[in-house]
């Protein structure tokens, strides 16, 4: 997850999605993943609190600022590179349980009353933005 100024997401040249400041969200899922650790997700994203106040100190979550989401699949987070020289994908969900839990992932941030955008599941896309910070979080359910 990113604290962004921008993001934007095209596939084949065509604008799929945009947000303003807000959350670039990279999803991966796993393999041992199911309803509960995107239910959790959803809310953490949400909720935490990496947007700075007025001292600049990072106290304001996307809520706060009225922010937007950015969401888009990632698959290649569950790279393993520990062994030989090309990633392994064995911790990754099958691509449709993946798919499934996305999406559960997406309408539960959408039920938080904050503008969701996303990109296209198993698309090659062409993600732009501007990191604000930089500030990056991984989170892992």
């Amino acid at each position: 997850m990113q604290r962004v100024e921008d993001a934007s997401v095209t596939v084949d040249g065509r604008l799929v999605g945009s947000i303003e400041k807000g959350l670039l969200v990279y999803v991966g899922v796993g393999k041992d993943d199911g309803p509960a650790e995107a239910s959790w997700l959803s809310e953490k994203v949400a909720g935490l609190r990496i947007f700075p106040d007025g001292e600049y100190k990072m106290n304001l979550s996307v809520r706060d600022i009225g922010g937007d989401i950015l969401v888009v699949s990632q698959f290649t987070l569950y790279g393993d590179v520990r062994k030989g020289r090309r990633p392994s994908y064995d911790g990754a969900a099958a691509p449709q349980e993946a798919r499934s839990l996305y999406e559960r992932f997406v309408e539960n941030l959408k039920s938080t009353g904050l503008r969701i955008e996303t990109g296209e599941y198993q698309a090659v896309m062409d993600v732009r933005y501007t990191n604000k910070g930089p500030v990056t979080i991984l989170i892992d359910t």
